[in-house]
């Protein structure tokens, strides 16, 4: 094997390829970053058996051939190298990178013990990239993170014809996000849960092209794979094999009343009085007509703060406790300068939206204030307060 290649993309390339490697791989290989030439095209790929990683790009290649590398080594150099060409040749049981005055000659592993990566299952569709990011960015926050409980650490996909939903939980905030996209085929109806830490990495790191391709097999859950393809890369995971909660049987279906929130002024409020909130104790939060009053501390051997923060508010005044970390994801999540917040009692969840803008009726009087906007829902349990 045989190549010259651009500094520059041989980097990238090898990066991204390098963050799908596990950090403490079961077998030596899996540590590895494959490289193939076939033709004018390199390929670099990364496995762990669970998810794997493709990149390909052009490189001037006067042989081809294949070799596997210590993944994490080769993105450290190839990121350091100078900014000149790359040649790259595999001789014997080494790799030989030179670029300008730099070399370096690394140990290779052997390749034939390397297992097949799997192949992309049939394309579902596609989507828009930027949309499918943000989409997947505002659910991922509200997976839940302990592998003991798989079930909470995947987001739900689910595909009816041209509507996606994506949902997500912890047990205490619960997301869902519907989409548009363009499906393969009409009638296409599937429901699925991907682990949402590869999920949300593969989402945000394949925007380099306008779209994102969606493949899909059509096996259960426990053998199914997702599969993602943006311009010259693509990944695949395996799919978790575990039951998602009924989550719309969670979200309230109305209200007794709500807030309509300035996400910034709000959000700043929020983080400000946050300061002196000890972990686990809620962040208080008064609801009266025009205004919110934001409390936090209160005992003596602790900080104390409050701000008032100008809101509209319909309905009888609402005291109500909430985790000011999962309040403040949600407030980054929905994307709109302003916020909708829905509440039924204060020991009942609240539900946090954004609000889109007013149109022209309504900027001349002839329409409602606040319009439910947008299709971001935020579940957010509270929390009960002292007294």
């Amino acid at each position: 094997m045989k190549f010259r290649v651009a500094r520059e993309v041989l980097a990238e390339a090898v990066a991204w390829t390098a963050r799908s490697l596990p950090p403490r791989p079961s077998v030596p290989v899996l540590a590895g970053i494959l490289l193939e030439v076939e033709g004018s095209q390199l390929s670099v790929s990364g496995f762990d058996y669970e998810v794997s990683a493709r990149s390909e790009v052009d490189v001037q290649a006067s042989e081809g051939g294949r070799t596997l590398v210590p993944g994490r080594l080769l993105a450290e150099i190839t990121r350091a190298l100078p900014p000149h060409p790359v040649d790259v040749v595999a001789e014997g049981a080494r790799l030989a990178i030179s670029c300008g005055n730099a070399k370096f000659s690394l140990p290779t592993l052997p390749v034939e013990d390397y297992p097949s990566l799997p192949s992309l299952p049939s394309t579902a569709g596609t989507v828009d990239s930027d949309a499918f990011a943000e989409a997947v960015s505002q659910v991922a926050v509200a997976a839940g993170r302990d592998d003991t409980l798989p079930m909470l650490t995947g987001v739900r996909l689910e595909i009816e014809d041209d509507l996606v939903t994506l949902a997500a939980t912890d047990r205490y905030r619960l997301a869902v996000r519907e989409f548009a996209w363009r499906p393969e085929s009409s009638g296409l109806s599937a429901a699925v849960l991907v682990p949402a830490r590869t999920l949300a990495d593969a989402a945000k790191t394949l925007t380099s092209g306008p779209e994102v391709t969606l493949s899909l097999s059509s096996g259960g859950s426990g053998e199914g794979i997702l599969g993602l393809s943006g311009k010259d890369r693509q990944t695949t995971t395996r799919l978790l094999d575990a039951e998602f909660v009924k989550y719309r049987a969670i979200m309230p279906s109305e209200s007794a009343s709500f807030a309509t929130l300035p996400v910034g002024l709000f959000t700043d409020a929020a983080k400000r009085v946050a300061l002196v909130a000890e972990r686990g104790t809620p962040l208080r939060c008064e609801f009266t007509p025009g205004q919110v009053t934001l409390r936090a501390g209160g005992t003596d051997d602790e900080g104390q703060a409050e701000e008032r923060c100008d809101v509209e508010f319909d309905g009888d005044p609402l005291t109500i406790g909430f985790n000011p970390t999962f309040l403040l994801d949600g407030l980054a999540a929905v994307h709109t300068d302003r916020a909708r917040m829905d509440f039924t009692t204060a020991l009942k969840p609240a539900v946090l939206s954004g609000v889109a803008e007013p149109t022209s009726d309504e900027a001349g009087g002839g329409g409602k204030p606040a319009e439910r906007g947008g299709s971001y829902r935020y579940l957010i349990m509270p929390v009960r307060l002292p007294g």
